[in-house]
C-alpha cells in the first residue's frame, strides 16, 4: 500500500511486526516459511462461493424473485376479492416503483412492498376483466408464463441477446408507446372518448379490414415486454459476472416483477379484443 498510514500499521501490514511484539494483548509469533505441500493444499481448496463472499448469484436472485412473486400472488388474491382497492393500489404502486427505480441502494423492504401493492392492483384488474370475459385471466396467465419461458430459454441458450441497435429501437418504440398511452388516458378521463380503451377501440385500420388500433398496439406492447425481459436477464447476468454485492439481487427481482406485471396486463388487454364479451 502506498499510503504510509496503512503501510506502517500492524493491523494492515502484519509483516512489519517483529516476533515477540505484543499486538492487541498477544505476542506476535515468528513467521515461518510455507512448505510446498501447504501451498499445494491451499491451491487445491475449492474456490469460495458467491454466498460465502456475499456476492450476487443467480440462485440468490432467483430466490428473491420467487419471494417477490409469492407476495405479489398474495396481494392479487386480496385484490381479487376486494377489487375496489385497485385504484389506490395503482397510485401507491406507481410511487413505490419510482422510489425503487431512482433509489441508489436496493431495499428488500421497498421491493417486497411494491410487489404486495402491485399484487392488489393486478388482482383487482383481473377481477374486472373476468367479470366481462369468461376465461380471460387463465389465458393471460398462461400467455405470460409462455412468453417468459420462451424468452428465458432463448436467452439461456445464447440465441437472444440485447444489442445496442435493438435497444435503441426498443427505447424509441417504448417512448412512443408511453406517449400514446398517456394521451389516450387523458382523453378517456376528460370524456373526449367514451370507449373502454379510448383510441385503442375507437380508431381502426382500414387496410387490415378495419381492425381496432388496440390489436397491433397490443402486439407491439407484448414484443416490447419480451425484449424488456431480455434486458432484465442481461442486467442480472452482468451483475453476477461483476461480482456485485448480494443485495443487488433485489434490483434484479424488482425489474422482473415490473416487467412481468406489465407483460401480463398487455396480454390481458390484447385478449379482450378477440374474446366474446359477456
Amino acid at each position: 500500500m502506498a499510503n504510509p498510514a496503512f503501510r506502517n500499521s500492524p493491523a494492515f501490514n502484519p509483516s512489519s511486526v517483529s516476533a515477540g511484539t505484543v499486538l492487541n494483548g498477544a505476542p506476535v509469533a515468528a513467521q515461518t516459511a510455507v512448505t510446498a505441500e501447504q501451498l499445494q493444499t491451499q491451491y487445491g481448496m475449492p474456490p469460495a462461493t458467491p454466498d460465502q463472499m456475499d456476492r450476487m448469484s443467480y440462485e440468490d436472485t432467483i430466490a428473491k424473485a420467487f419471494g417477490a412473486f409469492a407476495i405479489l400472488a398474495v396481494g392479487a388474491v386480496i385484490g381479487w376479492f376486494v377489487p375496489v382497492l385497485w385504484i389506490p393500489a395503482a397510485l401507491v404502486g406507481f410511487v413505490l416503483a419510482m422510489v425503487n427505480i431512482f433509489k441508489k441502494q436496493p431495499s428488500a423492504a421497498l421491493v417486497l412492498a411494491y410487489a404486495a401493492v402491485e399484487g392488489v392492483f393486478v388482482g383487482g384488474i383481473s377481477a374486472f376483466y373476468a367479470s366481462m370475459w369468461d376465461g380471460i385471466v387463465p389465458m393471460a396467465l398462461l400467455g405470460t408464463l409462455g412468453v417468459v419461458g420462451v424468452v428465458l430459454a432463448l436467452f439461456t441458450s445464447g440465441k437472444v441477446r440485447a444489442s445496442k441497435k435493438a435497444t435503441k429501437v426498443f427505447l424509441v418504440l417504448l417512448v412512443g408507446y408511453a406517449a400514446f398511452s398517456l394521451v389516450n388516458l387523458v382523453l378517456m378521463l376528460t370524456g373526449v372518448t367514451t370507449s373502454m380503451y379510448g383510441w385503442r377501440g375507437d380508431l381502426v385500420i382500414p387496410i387490415f379490414g378495419g381492425i381496432p388500433l388496440g390489436i397491433p398496439l397490443g402486439i407491439l406492447a407484448v414484443l416490447l415486454g419480451a425484449y424488456s425481459l431480455v434486458m432484465d436477464f442481461e442486467q442480472i447476468k452482468a451483475g453476477v459476472e461483476k461480482g456485485l454485492p448480494r443485495k443487488y439481487g433485489w434490483t434484479g427481482a424488482f425489474g422482473l416483477v415490473l416487467t412481468v406485471v406489465w407483460l401480463y396486463l398487455e396480454i390481458l388487454r390484447l385478449l379482450s379484443f378477440f374474446l366474446p364479451r359477456n
